[in-house]
Formats: structure tokens, C-alpha cells, sequence
């Protein structure tokens, strides 16, 4: 309805935009800058490099329970954006890690090339959860279309994996040993015991 609406009546975006609350606009400045700090080389530490997937994967989760809790198929759009989720993960980890990579034992930092895919993948996030809000604000009753409920999930799953899995292919370059501070994540994904 929404695209539709805007091919339409182009119009429409300046009402749209308008009545979004101001918090919504101070979200996307922050996730912008976010976003913004993944195009330069970096060398962050193990923790940090879980921390972008981790709170990507709970403003998809936030944003399918925000919209779809109160639906009667809740539980599929779940496991449609569990499976999403999982199957973009491994479809990511399998790809070398990027071009420049590399991991610095002494100092324990994961060197990381500039890139905008993170800043695509925040984007999206985001304007999946902000077209969905609008979406359901002009006709709630679309919570209740499998297909409308699956896509979004679908999407929300997709865009998660993919970050989930880019963090896992810059952790596969620490060696196998777990270094001190790397958390209980870091030990559970770089311990002798982890296959990769």
C-alpha cells in the first residue's frame, strides 16, 4: 500500500515523514554514524566485532514482535525469520574473510578493511522496520497477511544472517587459542574444540 501510495501520490512522503516521531529520525542519525564508522579500517577486539550483529539481530527480533506479536501466526513468522536468519548465516561464513583482513595476535584485534556493506545491511534494517511501521499504521489488518508477515520476516532474518556471518568470518581469523578478555562468546567461538 505504502509504494503504491507514493508512486501515486509522491506527495504523500512529506505527511508521511511528518508525523514520524522525532526518535525514529535521532535512530537513523545514530545508526548513519554507525554505519558511516564501518567504511574506514578499523582493528576492534573480538567483543566488539559480535556487538553490530548482536544488536542488529535484536532490532529485527524488536521489529517483528512489534509487529506481528498480536497476530495469529506469530510462531510461523518466527521460524520463517529463524530459518532466514540461519541459512543467511551460513551461506556468509562460507566466503573468505575480506580482502586485507588479518588478525593481530599481540594485540589482540581483528584488522578490518573499510566496507559498506554494513552500512547497506543497517539501511535496510531499518527501512524495513520504518515501511513496516508505516505500513501497519495506515492498515493494521496486514499484520494478518501470511504473505505481508512472511516477507518481512524473511527480510528481517536475511539482513541479521548476513551480519551474524560477517562476524563469524572476521572471528575465524584469530587462531584457535582463546586470549585473554575475548568474553564467553569469544571462548565459545575460538576454542580447540570449535571445528573451524
Amino acid at each position: 500500500m505504502l509504494i503504491q501510495l507514493i508512486t501515486q501520490h509522491p506527495e504523500a512522503i512529506f505527511g508521511i515523514v511528518k508525523q514520524t516521531p522525532t526518535w525514529v529520525w535521532s535512530l537513523l542519525a545514530g545508526l548513519l554514524l554507525l554505519g558511516v564508522s564501518q567504511l574506514r579500517t578499523q582493528s576492534p577486539t573480538l567483543r566488539r566485532v559480535v556487538i553490530l550483529p548482536v544488536a542488529m539481530f535484536g532490532l529485527a527480533l524488536y521489529g517483528l514482535v512489534s509487529a506481528f506479536s498480536g497476530s495469529g501466526q506469530f510462531g510461523a513468522v518466527l521460524v520463517v525469520w529463524l530459518l532466514a536468519y540461519l541459512a543467511a548465516m551460513a551461506a556468509v561464513v562460507q566466503l573468505p574473510a575480506p580482502q586485507g583482513a588479518s588478525y593481530d595476535v599481540a594485540r589482540g584485534r581483528i584488522q578490518v578493511p573499510g566496507s559498506a556493506v554494513p552500512m547497506a545491511l543497517i539501511l535496510s534494517i531499518f527501512l524495513t522496520k520504518y515501511i513496516v511501521g508505516v505500513e501497519l499504521a495506515m492498515q493494521p489488518a496486514q499484520a494478518a497477511d501470511p504473505v505481508f508477515a512472511l516477507t518481512v520476516a524473511l527480510l528481517y532474518g536475511a539482513f541479521s544472517g548476513i551480519f551474524a556471518g560477517r562476524a563469524l568470518r572476521l572471528l575465524r581469523l584469530a587462531p584457535r587459542h582463546v586470549p585473554a578478555g575475548a568474553g564467553w562468546l569469544g571462548q565459545h567461538l575460538l576454542s580447540e574444540r570449535d571445528p573451524w
